[in-house]
């Protein structure tokens, strides 16, 4: 009897030491599960339940090791993992085997353990079934030439307008229309908006599957935006960015969106001009690039915008974007629009070209001002007598980068290479931007007819000599970039 009763003793000892070891080995176990899931890519938005799972663990007595997963689903109707969630509940050693859930019972082999392994599989398994449009290459069919509009409602009526949609998309093929919230330019709060009014009612009496449609959401200012601004600034938050493009479908007369841009960034970078980036200039209050892709995200999910790209982006802006779409499955950027022409080149030829290249994050790069604001057109170069009705002229101030005394050297040059060749200024500058391989399409704008067939017609002529840009290369290594303000 005696010899019974410690038998069984010494069986409850060994049990509950057993319990105890094994306790303390899944608390570690869930513990790496927990640091390894929050690593997982996923949708852009974190699960949150996993916090929740972790300190129900902690907290809970006896349920260090015994936290078992007992849901994990996504939306069939969103058959989006941004509504992921995970249901848990503590058990102790003797409780664990209670749940009824299938992925309990395919654990009790491992003692109904939770391991990394287990919410890896099912996290990734969610998100290649969700969201495999998400990860595409970059498919953006856009053609070589695409229509700016930023002139129209300042410098262009509407019948103008109209008449250079028609003759650009229908003369000479051009299917991508570029426009901004902003728009016209310079931005005014009697005339913004008035852009896309234009474009919407011409687009409205075409096929609309026809076109690429470009906007941007205005970024960071003191900008009045029509129906949009509803604090004290203009910023890219969630909120905001859904009320720009909520406005911008009204105003266009479209149900969505080609190409939605982030105009500039929220943050503070070096613009228009190339100074030196300054540290001190550094905000704290910037909206985090994961907000702004969130809410990108979204706007796809709708429906009402197509694909995701900036403009006057940096390189770091890039990679930072390209990070989230490779690693939390946020939106991919397809486009990014940044100025480039033969006076301001080194901004995009060297970093950006890099972290755009499609081997790194594949993103087409949209150049704009490929003519410098008119100065590559050569009429500014005699200052006594400068063109009326242009836009230098009617806005003194306005892209003055373009218009400053120290260019003049250097588009004489230029200038003279040209009529050497047998062509003009406008022709080169345009043939130059649309040969550079890394190019996408070039966003040509005009405000008369013979300017813009000028500027198509530069696009069906064959690429440049080799002897012509060797000496593009020797004028741009004796002046650089001209049009910073500082440059080395």
């Amino acid at each position: 009897m005696m010899m019974m009763l410690l038998s069984f003793f010494v069986s409850l000892v060994f049990a509950w030491w057993w319990s105890f070891f094994l306790e303390l080995y899944n608390r570690c176990l869930a513990t790496r599960a927990f640091e390894s899931a929050k690593s997982i890519p996923h949708n852009g938005i974190f699960i949150h339940s996993l916090s929740s799972l972790f300190t129900t663990m902690r907290a809970t007595p006896g349920g260090g090791g015994g936290v078992l997963l007992s849901s994990f689903s996504v939306s069939k109707k969103t058959k989006s993992s941004s509504v992921l969630w995970c249901r848990c509940r503590a058990a102790s050693f003797f409780s664990r085997w209670k749940t009824t859930t299938t992925t309990a019972k395919k654990r009790r082999r491992r003692g109904g353990r939770l391991c990394a392994r287990d919410i890896k599989e099912n996290i990734i398994i969610a998100r290649n079934d969700s969201d495999e449009k998400m990860e595409e290459k970059n498919t953006l069919e856009i053609g070589d030439v695409t229509l700016g509009t930023m002139t129209f409602g300042n410098q262009n009526t509407e019948r103008e307008a109209h008449e250079q949609l028609a003759f650009a998309c229908k003369e000479f093929g051009v299917r991508a229309i570029d426009t901004a919230e902003m728009y016209p330019v310079p931005a005014d709060a009697t005339t913004q908006g008035k852009t896309d009014e234009y474009v919407g009612r011409w687009l409205k009496r075409q096929k609309r599957e026809d076109f690429v449609v470009m906007t941007k959401v205005a970024g960071r200012s003191q900008m009045a935006l029509r129906g949009r601004a509803e604090d004290e600034e203009n910023r890219m938050t969630a909120k905001q960015m859904e009320r720009s493009v909520e406005c911008s479908l009204e105003r266009l007369q479209t149900e969505y969106i080609d190409v939605l841009q982030l105009h500039w960034p929220d943050r503070y970078v070096s613009l228009f001009g190339g100074v030196p980036y300054e540290r001190n200039n550094e905000r704290d209050d910037d909206v985090p690039f994961e907000e702004q892709a969130e809410a990108m995200y979204r706007l796809i999910k709708s429906g009402k915008v197509r694909h995701f790209g900036t403009s006057n982006e940096t390189a770091f802006g890039v990679c930072e974007f390209g990070a989230l779409a490779k690693y939390k499955n946020g939106p991919k950027m397809q486009t990014i629009q940044n100025g480039y022409n033969l006076l301001q080149r080194i901004a995009f030829e060297t970093d950006l070209n890099e972290a755009c290249s499609p081997k790194n994050h594949d993103v087409s790069f949209l150049a704009y001002s490929p003519l410098a604001g008119g100065a590559l057109t050569g009429k500014y170069l005699n200052k006594d007598d400068p063109p009326k009705n242009s836009r230098f002229t009617l806005f003194p101030g306005y892209m003055s980068r373009f218009n400053e005394p120290r260019l003049k050297d250097c588009l004489t040059e230029y200038q003279t290479l040209a009529l050497e060749s047998g062509t003009t200024l406008t022709d080169l500058s345009l043939r130059f931007v649309r040969d550079r391989d890394f190019v996408r399409s070039t966003i040509i704008g005009a405000t008369t007819m013979p300017q813009l067939e000028e500027n198509l017609n530069a696009f069906t002529k064959p690429p440049l000599t080799e002897d012509v840009n060797k000496e593009i290369e020797r004028i741009y290594r004796k002046y650089r970039d001209p049009a910073q303000m500082r440059h080395c």
